[in-house]
């Protein structure tokens, strides 16, 4: 578009009325910039960068303006584009309307000489038809003739014969159809009756191929050959297609089970298994009956043995599904029927036999029972074997108990390890269960699979329960025990045995995670029994921390020597613990003696006194910590498992000189301990003994200002489980934590 078009086409603009709110948010814009600048220049020192201020906000001013101006031109330039390419739509328009108001006057022209030839067109077709019709009477003639003579070929049984003079008639009435514009002539009426008689004789003829094929095969291979050429035909426009192929091998299914199972043989009490051993000798002679007479009269797409084993297979099932709605068979009747279903029937003795070929294949066929049969007659199987496996389970897990009190320690393996045979014995019960089940059936062997998994669950229970009363009595003086630390190792050794090996349960083809439940009762076991073993610890080393810290403690090493000490001397059973329980063992130990330490440093037992004694305190930090780690690496366990560098952290926070910077310390102690709370860092901030209540309140703040920490893979928890020193009910408030409320309360 050119731009005098463009000026043309250019609207005029008027001023419009002023924004009717513009004064109110001139005021609003002043008053706001007002609290800004009050706000910027509150201080005098501020008062010499305002000139600074007032450029940048006078080239914000222009950029804005810039911008607007350029906002509005480009929508104006837009506005006049689109005014002028409406207006050339509107001319392009109007010349479309007039060229189709012309193609219509010239189309009503034309059909209103269309209708002047229309009976000429009549009398054409009308010629047509009667010249046909005049070259088809001599055929036409002879219908009735042919038809009789069709009929008496049916009832000869030549279906051969019969099947070509039907074909003639059919193609005659085809011819008719197009000429006289798709009308059948009465003559034809008769043809499809005729059809059908054919095809009731074909299907007579399939239905009796069992006795055709021994006496009059050529019969067989006539009603087939018929049946196939139609099927395989293309039929004239508007009939329906003729499927003979199906009839024939519905005819052939129904024949069978006429002759097998068209009455009910359903045995007498006692004597299924005499009927079912008849049927294995009958059931492959009447299969290689076929394979050697029918089927070489029959299509080899008829598949004559297969279809032969899919209907005996269908009417035995139907027989037996009778059989089980009846009166409840005996033990010996229903053991022997689902063994003969599950392994006679599909075995190399019957349907599974090399000598019928692979067409008599029935495996991937519904079952000759289902699983509500199947389930009637393995329930008293299951039942009995739950029963014998829960006795036997019990009897090892009360003679494993009873060893436990015993004078002697618990027994070891060549290696040196704490060894029982109870985890193997438990495992092979099991085993050898869930394999004999797998000689039966899998469904069996799954429902045992999951009676042996269950029961396993509720001895993990009972050995639980066992190792508590066991601990109880102990801990109570109901009995002691000289080896109760040894059995509990000897126990996790079990623990180990039967998680490693418990694998061997796991069934080919079961999801990954049906040992689920079992596993995490074993590593429940797990946890309980290190948790027994931590708690007969803590009990050895709790009269020694309760004079740490003190002043002693500042002064000389000897109180956590003697926790070392007694440490290795408890842990010196480790080593028989099989790997890699025993470095679970040796962490959780650490982490046990860890958090007694801090329990000790947050009960406010020691204050520092100056300096000095916080530098003593912090390079006691750091000896205690280096030494713990000492001892457990002389233990064996591996460096990156440590949790003692966590007195580091500690001292750290003693060790800093500058109260002021405390709030970043303990900001860094969040982030690596997320569970340290404010009564923790409280506790830990009393201990330095030079902090007025302004300056715990101003480091216990930056706990709060800080951002949360994120989770660390693999961190667990240490200060969560330590419990700070509880203030006064008084000086709590109703929110926010009890030492910033004692800080304030003060």
């Amino acid at each position: 578009m050119d731009s005098a078009a463009k000026d043309e086409m250019q609207p005029e603009l008027s001023p419009g009325p002023e924004w009717p709110e513009q004064e109110r948010a001139e005021q609003l814009a002043r008053g706001a910039a007002l609290k800004w600048a009050s706000g910027i220049f509150y201080r005098p020192e501020q008062l010499a960068r305002l000139g600074q201020y007032r450029s940048r906000e006078v080239q914000r001013t222009c950029s804005l303006e810039a911008r607007l101006k350029s906002v509005v031109q480009s929508y104006l330039e837009g506005v006049q584009t689109g005014v002028w390419q409406l207006a050339q739509a509107i001319e392009a328009v109007q010349g479309t309307r007039e060229a189709l108001s012309q193609a219509r006057g010239l189309l009503q022209g034309m059909s209103q000489a269309l209708r002047t030839l229309q009976p000429l067109r009549e009398r054409v077709a009308q010629y047509k038809q009667l010249q046909a019709m005049s070259h088809l009477l001599p055929r036409l003639r002879a219908v009735p003739a042919a038809v009789a003579h069709t009929q008496t070929l049916i009832d000869a049984q030549q279906f051969l014969e019969a099947y070509m003079s039907l074909r003639e008639l059919e193609q005659l009435r085809e011819d008719t159809w197009a000429p006289l514009g798709g009308l059948e002539l009465p003559v034809f009426q008769g043809l499809d009756l005729l059809f059908e008689a054919l095809g009731q004789a074909v299907e007579a003829a399939a239905g009796a191929a069992g006795k055709l094929a021994r006496e009059d095969p050529a019969l067989l291979v006539a009603a087939v050959r018929v049946a196939e050429v139609e099927t395989g035909r293309t039929t004239p426009l508007g009939q329906v297609p003729r499927d003979w192929r199906q009839r024939c091998l519905r005819a052939l299914q129904e024949g069978l089970e006429q002759t097998h199972f068209g009455s009910p043989l359903l045995p007498a009490p006692g004597a299924l298994p005499g009927w079912l051993e008849a049927l294995r000798v009958a059931l492959p002679v009447e299969l290689a009956t076929a394979e050697a007479l029918v089927a070489p009269c029959c299509p080899p797409q008829y598949n004559v043995v297969q279809l032969w084993a899919h209907t005996l297979h269908s009417g035995l099932r139907r027989s037996l599904q009778h059989l089980l709605a009846g009166p409840e068979l005996e033990a010996a009747d229903a053991f022997a029927l689902l063994h003969w279903a599950l392994h006679v029937y599909l075995g190399q003795e019957m349907m599974g036999s090399l000598e019928l070929g692979p067409e008599a294949d029935v495996s991937q066929l519904e079952p000759l029972l289902t699983l509500e049969n199947i389930e009637q007659l393995e329930a008293t199987f299951v039942a009995n074997v739950q029963a014998s496996v829960s006795q036997w389970l019990q009897n090892a897990l009360d003679g494993e108990v009873a060893e436990w009190g015993r004078e002697q320690g618990p027994n070891t393996d060549p290696s040196g390890s704490y060894y029982s045979p109870m985890p193997a014995i438990v495992l092979q019960i099991l085993e050898e269960n869930i394999r004999v089940a797998s000689l039966v059936s899998e469904s069996l062997q799954q429902r045992v699979h999951g009676m042996a998994l269950s029961e396993l669950g509720i001895f993990l229970r009972s050995f639980s329960d066992a190792l508590i009363r066991f601990s109880r009595d102990h801990l109570r003086g109901k009995a002691m025990v000289p080896h109760y630390v040894p059995y509990l190792l000897a126990a996790l050794n079990h623990q180990s045995a039967l998680s490693s090996s418990v694998s061997v349960l796991q069934l080919d083809g079961a999801p990954s995670g049906a040992l689920a439940p079992v596993e995490a009762a074993l590593d429940k076991l797990q946890r309980r029994i290190c948790r027994l073993v931590l708690e007969a610890l803590q009990v050895e080393l709790q009269p020694l921390f309760a004079d740490l810290p003190s002043r002693q403690w500042l002064s000389s090493p000897e109180l956590l020597e003697s926790v070392c000490e007694r440490t290795g001397r408890f842990c010196r059973d480790f080593g028989r613990v099989r790997n890699p329980t025993v470095q679970l063992l040796l962490a959780e130990a650490e982490r046990a003696v860890v958090l007694q330490y801090l329990r000790a440093l947050m009960q406010g037992r020691l204050v520092c006194r100056g300096a000095d004694e916080r530098t003593q305190a912090a390079e006691r930090l750091r000896h205690d910590a280096a030494q713990l780690q000492q001892l457990f690496l002389g233990l064996g366990l591996e460096e990156n498992a440590h949790c003692a560098p966590v007195l580091l952290a500690l001292r750290e926070l003693l060790n800093l000189r500058d109260p002021a910077l405390l709030g970043l310390e303990v900001a860094g102690l969040q982030q690596q301990f997320p569970d340290v709370s404010e009564d923790h860092v409280s506790a830990l901030l009393g201990l330095r003994g030079d902090l007025s209540r302004e300056q715990q309140l101003a480091a216990l703040s930056s706990l709060q200002a800080a951002l949360p920490p994120s989770p660390r893979a693999g961190r667990r928890a240490l200060f969560s489980l330590v419990p700070a020193p509880a203030p006064a009910p008084a000086s709590c408030l109703p929110s926010g934590s009890c030492a910033r409320a004692r800080l304030l309360s003060e």
